[in-house]
Formats: structure tokens, sequence, C-alpha cells
């Protein structure tokens, strides 16, 4: 049967997109290796078609939405793409229009959106088919306890929805927001998402554990420019991507963080990257961890605790990482580390190497 999507990541009583059921999440011993599991993906399976639409047909241009799209190509991320024009945003268009000294007003002006696109038709969104090994599994319930996500043979995704909104830079709330009462999301169906350009699996040598159809998985091109320096601002709440010119050549949203786990101000160095890693959980580091807790072992997923990379860091048990819940970038607290969506910190990844400078100011 075909399920309404009405769970808890939602916290939408209309959200009437469905997933087909070979899309549920499972238990964890009735799933079945996916093709990505299996090595069996190739480019196609992470190519959306853009499905032509007749004329008149599509929502007039949501200019909000239609600048995160060109900020996110840029790589001045506004974090999610939702249309709204809140802090981070602002925060985007801002680092955007320092690099491009102009006057740095937060505020989406004629000035700024002719530099912004370029004089180019940017789209907003468009229709697109999901591809049916994209559509496929294992998607599982992820429980909340990091012991119990430690029985799970990965931290997948709960649902295709989930999947479909970091592979275009959003949330399934904006998903269900662009699609009209009804709509299928399931293998070969049509959906409206954010313009967020299809890219191949990048080739890798040595690459094990998949990296490269991760970065197909969340829209995010191998090559990009590459970091001298690195701040993170707590004031902020920004990670900024430096060249050897001291030009800002990339800006992310960032969660730096808390009163328990301050963010460690002062120079450190990057030791090395894991790209889809295991997370190793020693509930002695976790003040708020359960005095039940055991050290264990946690498989790679985008839902694991540290999403799909961590970039390691001179001080010990601190780290720049991925985050299984995107839409808390910058609006809640973390142990300390420094938290990105998955997509931009898979970006952030591809950007910098062991012996970076990574300073953090307040």
């Amino acid at each position: 049967m075909k399920t309404s999507i009405l769970t808890a990541a939602l916290l939408c009583s209309a959200c009437n997109i469905s997933i087909s059921d070979g899309n549920n999440s499972a238990a964890a011993n009735d799933a079945q290796p996916s093709p990505a599991q299996s090595g069996a993906l190739s480019d196609a399976d992470y190519a959306f078609q853009v499905v032509e639409e007749p004329a008149g047909e599509a929502p007039p241009i949501n200019r909000i939405l239609q600048a995160q799209v060109a900020l996110d190509r840029r790589g001045f991320s506004p974090g999610v793409i939702d249309g709204k024009d809140g802090m981070s945003f602002k925060a985007a268009l801002r680092g955007f229009q320092e690099a491009n000294d102009l006057p740095a007003s937060g505020t989406y002006d004629e000035k700024t959106a002719a530099a912004l696109l370029a004089g180019q038709q940017v789209p907003d969104t468009w229709m697109v088919r999901i591809p049916a090994n994209f559509a496929r599994g294992p998607f599982f319930n992820i429980p909340k306890g990091l012991n119990e996500q430690a029985k799970l043979p990965a931290l997948t995704y709960r649902n295709l929805l989930e999947k479909l909104a970091e592979r275009f830079h959003t949330t399934p709330e904006t998903l269900v927001a662009l699609n009209p009462p009804g709509t299928k999301a399931g293998a070969g169906t049509a959906i409206r998402v954010p313009a967020v350009a299809n890219q191949p699996i990048a080739r890798i040598e040595g690459d094990e554990r998949g990296w490269g159809e991760t970065l197909a998985s969340l829209g995010v091109a191998k090559d990009q420019p590459q970091a001298d320096h690195l701040v993170v601002d707590k004031s902020e709440g920004l990670l900024k991507v430096y060249d050897a010119q001291d030009k800002v050549i990339a800006q992310f949203p960032v969660t730096t963080g808390s009163e328990h786990d301050p963010l460690p101000l002062g120079e450190w160095t990057i030791k090395g990257i894991s790209r889809n890693p295991d997370f190793h959980y020693n509930p002695d580091l976790f003040w708020d961890a359960s005095s039940k807790d055991e050290k264990a072992v946690l498989k790679p997923g985008p839902n694991g605790p540290v999403g799909i990379v961590w970039i390691d860091l001179s001080k010990d048990h601190y780290g720049i990482h991925g985050t299984p819940e995107p839409q808390t970038i910058g609006r809640t607290e973390s142990h300390g580390c420094i938290r990105l969506t998955n997509w931009d910190a898979a970006r952030l990844a591809q950007m910098v190497k062991s012996g970076v400078t990574a300073i953090f100011q307040a």
C-alpha cells in the first residue's frame, strides 16, 4: 500500500507526499543490501532527469529560493534551501557581498541579485524524475540512543523523502510545501525540488567507503577550490574558507559548542579527514550520556552522530563534521565540535587537507 509520511521529522498535519511501500523504513534484520553497498551504482543512478513542464504550468519564481540556489552553487551556503528570508540566508548574502566588493547589508537588493545571477536565468526549482536505484533502501528507523543505533548495520536515511531532501539541500517540510497534495515520491515518479544540479560519481583512488557515491548522492562536486586556512566565528555562527591570498572562497553556517562544551578558541590544525566514518562512542566524553550507556562503534551513514564526514583537529576529541539534523544548524548546541549540514560538510571535506590551519574565535 501507499503510506503517507506523517513522521515526527515533518511535524506537519498536512503532509500529503507519499512514498511507495518499497521505500518505507525497515527493521534491521529485514534490510537487503542496496546497490551502493554492492558497488553496483552508476552515474545514471544519481542523474535526476529534469521533466519538461507545459508552458504556463510551472509556479512563479520564488526570488528568495532562487537566490538560495545561486548562493549554494557559489559556495556561500544558506544552510537549508527553504525560500525563507531568515538569518542563514542573510549571513550567506553578507558573505557573498563582502567577497564581491558589495555593501555587506545582508539585503537581497538589485546590485546583489545582478552579481549573484550574472544575468542568467537561474531556476529556483525544477521537476525531476527519481532514478529507480536512488529510491531503493534500505531505510531504517533511527533510535535515539547511541547504543541502540550501534545495533544497526548502517545509519541510513529514515525514508526516501529524507534522502531526497538532503540530495537537494533542503528539508522534508520544504519538499512537502513545493509539491501539491497527493504527490507520490518513488522510483520513476516526478517531484518538484530546489534546482541543485546533478553530480557524477567521483572516481577516487583507494575509495573503499563509497565517498564518490556519497558526493553524488548529496549533489556535491568532487573538485572544489582549495583552502589555505579556515576561520570559525562563534558570534556569527559561520565557518569561512580562505585561499592563500586571504580571500573568502566559501562560507557555511555552523553550530559551535555549548555552555557545557564551549568552542575551543585558538589556532588549531587539521590532522586528517575521515569520510563515511564509523563513530566510536565513549559515554565518558559526553556530559549528557546515560549512566547505562556503554562504549560502542556505530556504523557509517548520514544519520550518524557526525553525519558523513569527520575532519579531525589537533585539539583532542574535537572536529568539524556533518549532522543528521540539518535544520538545526545554527539553532541548537553541540558537544563543542563544529557541525554543518551533510552537504556543506562534504564540500568542505573536498576543500581541506591535513595541515590546514583552523582559527576559532569568539
